[in-house]
């Protein structure tokens, strides 16, 4: 299974200085919107979502159908295959992609340690 491209989503209390601290580590504003409160930050082939008050902890994200410069790709495992083999390795889900569509769609689980991983496909 392919889960395509891999970021951190940040929960952070201020844009702005965090814009600033991972801009002091190397990373460059890639996408997102400020006035939205959030952007997304990228250092090589590394991203790093900073979010200010959309969630309240951190989430491993991963973009099926993207690869790490939101380019689609040609061929990806849809998120509604993914999410298949997720229910079939009994893993519980938090939220499900209607399996009757196509296109965008998301599935939340949560791991051992409570950390909250979102599979989001946007293509």
């Amino acid at each position: 299974m392919n889960l395509g491209a891999f970021s951190v989503s940040l929960s952070v209390k201020d844009l702005q200085k965090s814009i600033a601290f991972y801009g002091n580590l190397g990373f460059t504003v890639f996408a997102g919107d400020q006035t939205k409160h959030y952007v997304i930050m990228k250092n090589g082939n590394a991203l790093v979502g900073l979010f200010q008050g959309m969630f309240e902890n951190n989430i491993l994200t991963f973009n099926p159908g993207w690869d790490e410069n939101a380019n689609s790709l040609e061929s990806f495992d849809d998120v509604r295959t993914i999410q298949k083999s997720v229910k079939k390795a009994g893993i519980k889900l938090e939220t499900e992609a209607d399996e009757t569509t196509e296109g965008p769609a998301s599935f939340v689980v949560i791991d051992p340690d409570g950390n909250a991983i979102l599979v989001d496909q946007h293509v």
